[in-house]
């Protein structure tokens, strides 16, 4: 006769065992579905592993649309030809709520290789399945009534080359041929359209007109004008004006899409490694309401150039270095402005480029709103540029994380992953450093504190310890 106790012993081997088989056939058909053909195909399954734990509902029109004076979105495209030819990993999760997920691999020093989760939070997140009448419906649409209330709109996109600025801004591309009709400056055209025929405004007796230039290496050139150089000054009342700028009067949606089309068959370009037609210029088409020959209401609608088009280029010559450090120089100080914008701040450094100097009224006015579309590319061999983007956004807008917000399908759990596979918070209080109290598990973007005047050494803790060490 056994004991009870071998007997408890015996069931608990026989149910690992059990266990053991029943998690040995479901590698061995996760082996069968997965191409072990690929060199990545772990990574692969440890991110399709960690997306079934999550809740990745995603964005629909009924969703009701929030009031923001900054709205920061990011937009995922979907992987392209040369990406899918080459078997690249889709790196990149879209949550509910505006989160942005990027599975970054990592290896350790014996080989092992794991996943590396930071999450960015942003008011809208959309993935590669939504079209830009989606995009602008929650983006550039809410801004078309400011410019009737005498306000200054600007939208404008921001990514890497590649990552689909032009298409989100100017309408869909299939090699050189580019249908603007569905971009977000037409479908802002349309909407201005028909917000004039509203009794409303149909009394303000408004004319429509057009405006069209690139900012090249700090230099303004007229796109519908045969590119005519242009100076920037301000005149008597400290008002920027761009001198010899043409602006066209427009009737309809079909003038608009003429000049659009007349602009970017103009517009500076070069060939890069990740696209053969890269943008080198910050394109910015303005939309502008008069009235009695006085100015009513502007919108601007930017395509900025790649940020980092220097590294990205085949051959990095002095000219293209320049070009890149133009174009990056120009990019810092539009962040900076908007984030002075965003904070309150009495003093916006709008002088650090031509870009902001242009945009100088959408940052001091007092009916100002403004829209960011960070673009993103979803491939593993683009995850440092897609950080990168990523981490300029929240820096714009600075927003909390909580890991609450990450919602964990019912039952789901994270076996399987490495143990170091964890969710970064990329934001903290400010507010709680300057009063001296270290949050835990939480990162924090020393070199804005210094700015601040807040923080005069390197934090402490390990966590802020390390990142102070990146920073600098």
């Amino acid at each position: 006769m056994k004991s009870n106790y071998v007997k408890d012993v015996e069931k608990v081997q026989e149910k690992r065992e059990m266990q053991q088989l029943q998690q040995q056939e479901l590698r061995e058909n996760r082996a069968q579905e997965v191409d072990t053909t690929n060199p990545n195909y772990e990574i692969m399954q440890m991110i399709s592993d960690f997306r079934e734990s999550l809740d990745c509902s995603q964005l629909h029109t009924a969703d009701l649309i929030e009031e923001h004076q900054i709205c920061v979105c990011g937009r995922k495209r979907p992987l392209n030809e040369k990406e899918l030819t080459g078997k690249e990993l889709d790196v990149i999760t879209i949550l509910n709520n505006g989160v942005v997920m990027v599975h970054e691999p990592k290896q350790k020093v014996d080989l092992t290789r794991y996943l590396e989760n930071q999450t960015f939070r942003f008011d809208y997140a959309f993935d590669d399945l939504a079209t830009n009448e989606m995009v602008y419906r929650f983006t550039a649409r809410p801004l078309v009534e400011t410019i009737f209330e005498r306000g200054m709109a600007t939208c404008f996109a921001y990514g890497h080359t590649g990552s689909g600025k032009t298409h989100t801004m100017g309408g869909d591309c299939s090699g050189m041929n580019q249908d603007y009709s569905n971009g977000i400056s037409t479908l802002a055209a349309r909407d201005v359209f028909l917000m004039l025929k509203k009794p409303k405004y149909k009394q303000l007796d408004l004319q429509v007109f057009a405006a069209f230039f690139e900012i090249y290496s700090e230099k303004v050139f007229d796109l519908l004008n045969h590119k005519a150089k242009l100076r920037v000054l301000e005149d008597g009342k400290q008002q920027v004006q761009v001198v010899g700028l043409q602006e066209r009067e427009v009737k309809c949606t079909e003038d608009i899409l003429k000049l659009i089309e007349i602009g970017n068959s103009c517009r500076m370009s070069g060939q890069t490694s990740a696209n053969a037609h890269s943008s080198c210029s910050h394109a910015v088409f303005q939309i502008i309401l008069r009235r009695k020959g006085k100015m009513h209401g502007k919108f601007s609608m930017i395509d900025l150039a790649g940020n980092e088009h220097a590294a990205a280029t085949s051959s990095a010559d002095r000219q293209t270095r320049l070009e890149g450090a133009e174009i990056n120089k120009s990019l810092l100080a539009l962040k900076e402005c908007i984030r002075a914008l965003g904070l309150k701040k009495s003093y916006k450094p709008f002088r650090a480029s031509k870009l902001t100097q242009i945009l100088r009224d959408s940052f001091i006015g007092e009916n100002s709103r403004m829209c960011m579309i960070a673009t993103i590319s979803p491939g593993m061999a683009s995850c440092e540029k897609t950080l990168n983007t990523l981490r300029y956004a929240n820096r714009v807008k600075e927003f909390g994380i909580c890991p609450s917000d990450i919602l964990l399908s019912q039952g789901g759990s994270r076996s399987g992953l490495s143990p170091t596979c964890k969710v970064k918070e990329l934001t903290v209080d400010l507010n709680t450093i300057a009063k001296g109290v270290q949050p835990n598990n939480s990162a924090i973007n020393q070199l804005d504190i210094m700015e601040e005047g807040k923080l005069s050494g390197p934090p402490q803790g390990d966590d802020l310890k390390l990142l102070y060490e990146q920073n600098v």
